[in-house]
C-alpha cells in the first residue's frame, strides 16, 4: 500500500489522509448541491446568479418544498461529518426561511435568489467541519431526521396558510 496516500492513525486519535480526502469530499458535495441550487446559472447582462431553488420556487405550492427536500442533503452530509446539532438547528432554520418566504408568490422566489439558504448551509458545514471530527450516533440521525420532519411539516403548514389566504382573497375580490 502507498504510503503517501493512507497515514496511520496516531494515538491522540488525528485522521488519517483516506478519512480526510472522504470528509473533503463530503464537503465539495455540499458545495456542488449549493451550486445547482442557488448560482449555478448567470443572469445576462447582471452580476446575479440563480440555480434551481428559485426556478423550482416559480411552481406554486410544490415547487418550494421539492427545492428543500433536495436542500436537505446538505444536512445529511453535515450529518455524516459530524456538524454539532446547534448547527444542524441554524441550518434547518435556514431551509425553513428559504421555504416559508419562498413560498409567497414572486416576492418569495426575489427573496430565495437573495438569501441564498443553500450557500449558507454549505458555508457552514464547510466552516464547522474543518473540527475533529466526532463520531455520529443514532441520536444524531433521529434529531437530524426529526428536524427534517418538523421542517418540512412547518413549511407545508405556510404553505398551506399562504394558499388559504390567496383563495380568501380572491373569493372577496370576486363577490
Amino acid at each position: 500500500m502507498n504510503t503517501r496516500a493512507r497515514r496511520v492513525v496516531s494515538d491522540e486519535g488525528s485522521e488519517s489522509d483516506e478519512e480526510s480526502l472522504e470528509r473533503e469530499s463530503l464537503r465539495q458535495m455540499a458545495d456542488l448541491l449549493a451550486k445547482i441550487l442557488d448560482t449555478a446559472v448567470p443572469i445576462p447582462g447582471t452580476s446575479l446568479r440563480v440555480g434551481l431553488d428559485p426556478l423550482l420556487g416559480l411552481v406554486p405550492g410544490i415547487g418550494d418544498t421539492i427545492a428543500n427536500v433536495i436542500g436537505s442533503g446538505i444536512l445529511v452530509l453535515a450529518t455524516r461529518l459530524g456538524i454539532p446539532r446547534i448547527v444542524l438547528v441554524r441550518m434547518s432554520v435556514n431551509m425553513f426561511l428559504n421555504g416559508a418566504i419562498g413560498a409567497i408568490p414572486i416576492f418569495g422566489d426575489a427573496f430565495s435568489v437573495w438569501f441564498r439558504s443553500n450557500a449558507r448551509n454549505a458555508a457552514l458545514l464547510r466552516r464547522h467541519s474543518q473540527r475533529e471530527r466526532r463520531p455520529g450516533t443514532t441520536v444524531d440521525w433521529i434529531f437530524v431526521v426529526g428536524l427534517g420532519v418538523v421542517t418540512l411539516g412547518a413549511m407545508v403548514a405556510v404553505i398551506a396558510a399562504i394558499l388559504w389566504a390567496c383563495a380568501r382573497l380572491w373569493s372577496v375580490l370576486t363577490n
